[in-house]
Parts: C-alpha cells; structure tokens; sequence
C-alpha cells in the first residue's frame, strides 16, 4: 500500500533532536504511530478493507490418438496438453484488495496453461490490475486483466468441462489496459475497455484498440450478454491495415438440475481473404452445452462445437489433402462425468472428438487422420 510519508521532505523542530537518547525517540514515535493507527480515520478505513488470499491446483492424466513426440503440446493445447503424462493445468495464488474507493488484484501462475496460452515476457503473471471508484455505479481500473471476451472461462474450474472448445482456445485470454466498469443496476454490468492489442500486454504497433462486454443477469438462474473486440493489430512495417471486429454472443440459464451455456462468434477482419488479400474475411464458431446434477456430488456434461475459419485469420493457413490453402473446419463433441468428493474439490472424466474437414488431415494415427479422439482424467482444488 502507498505510504504518504514516504519520499517526504519532513522539517521537525531541532528540540526533538535533543530528547535523552535514541531509545527514547523511538518509543516516541511508537506510542504517536499507535495513536495515529486507533483514531476513528485510520480505523475506519482499516474496517471497511477487505483482503483475501484465495489458490487453485488443477492437475491431469491426458491421452490423444495424436502421436507427437513426448513433451509436445497437442493441436489446441489450452488445457491439460500433454499426452499419456500426468501433468499441471495451473498452481495459482490470487491477492484481493477491496475497500470503498480502490480494489486491486493479481494473480500469479504456474504450468502448462501459462506455458502454451500466455504471454512469454510476463509468463507468470495471469492478472495484476488496480482500480478506483469514481462514483457509487462507475469504476477505473488499469493493468494487466483476463480476457473480457467469449463465452467460456479459461480454467477448468469455471467451465462444466474441463477442456475448452476451439474457439476458446484462439479467443484471447489476456489483455492490457484500461477499463471502465459501470452497474447502472443491480442486473446490468457494463465494461469499456481501452486496449493494447489482441491477446498481447505489450503493444506491437501504435494502435489502440477497444474492447466491450455487456451482461444482464436474468434473475438468480442465470444471464445473457455480448462482448466484444475491435483493433488492428497489425505489426509496424504491415503496409495493409488488419482492422479486426469480433463479437461474441453467451447465454447461460440453469432449470432446476439442469445448466444449459449457449455461444456463438462472428469475426471479421479488414484486407485478409486467402486468396484475394484485399477482401475481408470472416470466420465463425458456436458452442452449446449442457450439465445434469444427477446427484448431490455426481453430474454429468455434454458439448457440442464448431469452428469454421476458412480465411485462416486465426487458426493460421495449412495445406489440405487436394492442396487447397486453407483455415480450420471442424465440429467436436465432449461428453464427461465430475464428482466432488467436497465443495472445492472437483474430479472430472471426459472425452472429445474432433472432426476436422475430411481433406484438413492434421493428425497421425495408423497413418494422416482428420479426427483425434482425447481422454482427460482432472482434478482440482480451490482454498
């Protein structure tokens, strides 16, 4: 916490100087520092702060039909990547600091989600922003944040599954800047975010972009928002500009047992089709899913995905099977059970399939295939 005093130009009288003894200029200055931390002021604003110390483990055994050579991330490695090894998603520390007018958080992580998602020159640190109230309804906050954008979490823990959809993966997961937080109401949240780029903290050209995420919260069972991403983040010497509109839809509801998530995202982006380098590309890409609580400790969740991306303005190009330059195509399912032995514990058993375009022959198994198969054992503990 920033101390007032320091850095301070303090002019004191010379008689303080010439009190008996060193002993006795410090028991001075204890008994006036404890006077100073018990008046109605200092109390006051130590009662209204709140500071909490939270951690999450998340820990896998992952196997993919994929062979690749040992410790090599998978095709999409955002969660658990590793395959036929017992591995470490995240081992993460988060500090909160909340009083009436300034909050403050930052988390630092371990693993291989900050080893293939995250940013290589702040590899460890997953958030670190602070912020302040300017008013009862309206917030600035400033640093280094998890990404506003798309429909699932990035952790195991936040999402009904443990893996996350393709999509996801290439969606940023982190971002830097500037952001305005605003409730009109108890049901509406609006955030404004001001940008250095597309899943970067450090900028990689003069450009700014923005950033929007608008939830309204539909009762206690669930919500409905948007969000979105507007920039160019093309880099300095790109003599076209890139100029990148993504925005994404979410739907969350729960009915008794049951919780239903529901997404989609539209993206387009200025000079980059394929083949005419001129014309603007598009790609798109939903998500629905579902979770039943079968028993108190026991559920079970089911997804289904699709990701087309013909332009390759995220997936990046490959060569299909006829030689036809291309972006991913693919549909996946997921299905898994999760039991939790305790209310911060959580172990899950799941498996997906991914189908890529019949020609998009990306993976190898008895030969090039265009589907890999993946099972993942996880287990996670927050306190």
């Amino acid at each position: 916490m920033y101390n007032r005093f320091e850095n301070s130009q303090v002019h004191t009288p010379s008689a303080f100087f010439a009190l008996p003894s060193r002993s006795f200029r410090l028991l001075f200055l204890l008994i006036f520092g404890l006077f100073l931390t018990n008046s109605p002021v200092i109390a006051q604003q130590k009662d209204s702060a709140k500071i909490k110390i939270s951690a999450y483990v998340d820990a896998y055994y992952g196997f993919y039909t994929d062979k690749l050579p040992p410790n090599t991330f998978q095709l999409f490695p955002s969660i658990s990547p590793r395959s036929n090894e017992f591995g470490l998603n995240t081992a993460q520390v988060t500090f909160n600091y909340e009083n009436d007018k300034v909050r403050a958080v930052a988390t630092v992580h371990y693993g291989d989600i900050a080893k293939c998602l995250w940013s290589p020159t702040f590899n460890n640190v997953m958030e670190a922003n602070v912020g302040v109230r300017l008013s009862k309804t309206l917030w600035i906050d400033g640093g280094f944040f998890r990404t506003h954008f798309g429909t699932e979490g990035l952790l195991p823990i936040e999402n009904f599954g443990s893996c996350v959809s393709v999509n996801t993966f290439y969606e940023p997961s982190f971002e830097s800047g500037v952001r305005l937080n605003y409730t009109p109401s108890k049901k509406l949240t609006i955030n404004v975010y001001a940008l250095n780029g597309y899943n970067m903290f450090e900028d990689n050209n003069d450009h700014k972009s923005l950033g929007t995420v608008i939830t309204y919260l539909l009762g206690e069972k669930g919500n409905i928002g948007y969000s979105n991403y507007i920039g160019d983040d093309s880099p300095i010497g790109d003599s076209a500009s890139h100029n990148r509109i993504h925005q994404n839809l979410f739907f969350n509801y729960e009915i008794k047992k049951l919780k239903i998530r529901i997404g989609g995202d539209y993206c387009m982006q200025q000079n980059s089709n394929i083949l005419l380098h001129n014309q603007t590309a598009s790609m798109y890409s939903g998500i629905v899913s579902a979770k039943f609580q079968c028993r108190a400790k026991c559920a079970m969740y089911v997804r289904g995905e699709i990701f087309n991306d013909p332009d390759a303005i995220m997936s990046g190009i490959v060569q299909d099977a006829k030689g036809k330059l291309t972006g991913f195509n693919l549909m996946g399912v997921t299905i898994g059970t999760e039991y939790k032995p305790t209310e911060n514990t959580c172990i899950r058993l799941e498996a997906r399939q991914i189908q890529m375009d019949k020609d998009q022959q990306l993976f190898w198994w008895n030969g090039l295939q265009s589907n890999r198969l993946e099972v993942l054992l996880d287990l996670g503990i927050v306190f």
